[in-house]
């Protein structure tokens, strides 16, 4: 069983999903303090008591209309104020079995729902704002074999030259990575890593002239370690603490922001967005008890890791699901493999096909965009800003 806080603007969508035609939206009383909540993966012998529960609130609740006697689970939508929401969690978690874990998760979701999200993003000295415009992340990528720009920056004064560049054209933050992570990469040892990445860490921490924070883009607690010494500001964990738990007590330790990405070894899903969103919240409860401060969790839904083509349009289609956990949301599709298959592009002639991605992101409630050309999405994203975020 799985629950996704959705946006209400999505249920006639929804609604068209579970065989209802768009006439039984009018069924639904309009307010803007009403939640939708997808229901994946509900046993069918719970149905009518479930619903037979939420009616008896005064919220509404949605299965499919044509019966499906040889299924055992279904989905449905469940829609309804915070009082009317809560008002079922709390009776529900008295019901005996499959009851009593609904409450549970839907309690779960709604204290989701009344988590207010951080106002800002506090990375050491300095602190950026969230919610008022998007932020961009700049890729540095201290690597040969990088997908997109390997080798381009290997060299210290290529690296400092970019990093330099990318916070002119308007940069927030600066992501350095000594380690490709593109698929049949080789992996490299902490000590190869640190090797590429500190000499730039240093040098540009002991520029005077430059003021970006740096974030690091490694899995590997030695390397977070030094690095966090040397100065940087952020950890971008690609396995979301899942391939180094220890990591987090380094995140904790420095109190610094950590992004949290999803990311598996496997395309084979059950159920794609449900189990995405349950594995990111096992990445979020490892942060959680590593003493991670609430605030400083960022969430990423991996596009291009773990997923194939269609797998990562359809992330792409419900970014929105991901933006009700109540932390900030990062999205990293630059000049990557879905923009290159569908437009039929070499790496180096993807931008349009990013810009449409970012441009979608934002406007789906991205808060950060994690990108290789940072003043042409710069761009993008105060252009978009503008529609969306008035």
């Amino acid at each position: 069983m799985q629950m996704t806080v959705c946006r209400m603007d999505t249920l006639e969508k929804e609604l068209r999903a579970l065989n209802f035609d768009s006439k039984a939206v009018a069924l639904i009383s309009e307010s803007n303090q009403r939640y939708l909540i997808k229901l994946h993966r509900i046993p069918t012998s719970a149905v009518q008591k479930l619903a037979k529960e939420v009616r008896s609130h005064g919220a509404e609740i949605f299965f499919p209309r044509k019966e499906h006697t040889n299924l055992t689970e279904v989905g449905g939508l469940l829609i309804g104020t915070l009082k009317q929401l809560s008002g079922i969690c709390s009776d529900l978690k008295l019901q005996p079995g499959i009851l009593a874990d609904l409450g549970s998760m839907l309690c779960q979701n709604l204290e989701r729902l009344c988590r207010k999200p951080p106002m800002e993003l506090r990375l050491g000295e300095y602190r950026l704002p969230l919610g008022e415009r998007t932020l961009l992340m700049g890729i540095l990528n201290v690597t040969p074999d990088s997908f997109s720009d390997g080798g381009q920056h290997y060299q210290l004064e290529q690296a400092l030259s970019h990093a330099h560049e990318m916070a002119a054209e308007g940069a927030d933050i600066i992501d350095i990575g000594g380690e490709s992570t593109r698929p049949g990469s080789r992996a490299i040892s902490a000590s190869e890593e640190l090797g590429r990445v500190l000499p730039v860490i240093k040098a540009l921490k002991k520029d005077q002239h430059f003021k970006t924070p740096l974030s690091i883009d490694t899995y590997k607690p030695e390397v977070a370690q030094e690095t966090l010494q040397a100065g940087v500001e952020m950890l971008n964990d690609v396995w979301g603490l899942k391939e180094n738990p220890s990591l987090g007590a380094v995140a904790a330790s420095f109190g610094v922001p950590i992004c949290l990405m999803h990311n598996r070894r496997s395309t084979n899903y059950r159920d794609l967005i449900p189990d995405i969103i349950s594995e990111l919240l096992e990445s979020i409860e490892l942060a959680l008890l590593a003493g991670i401060d609430d605030r400083q969790i960022i969430i990423d839904p991996g596009i291009g890791f773990g997923k194939d083509l269609q797998q990562n349009l359809e992330v792409m289609q419900h970014l929105s699901d991901f933006c009700h956990f109540g932390y900030p949301l990062l999205l990293g599709t630059s000049r990557k493999s879905m923009i290159g298959k569908l437009l039929d592009l070499p790496t180096e002639d993807r931008l349009e096909g990013t810009a449409a991605t970012v441009a979608f992101g934002i406007s789906a409630g991205v808060d950060i965009i994690r990108v290789h050309d940072v003043r042409q999405m710069r761009r993008v994203a105060s252009m978009t800003d503008a529609i969306v975020r008035r």
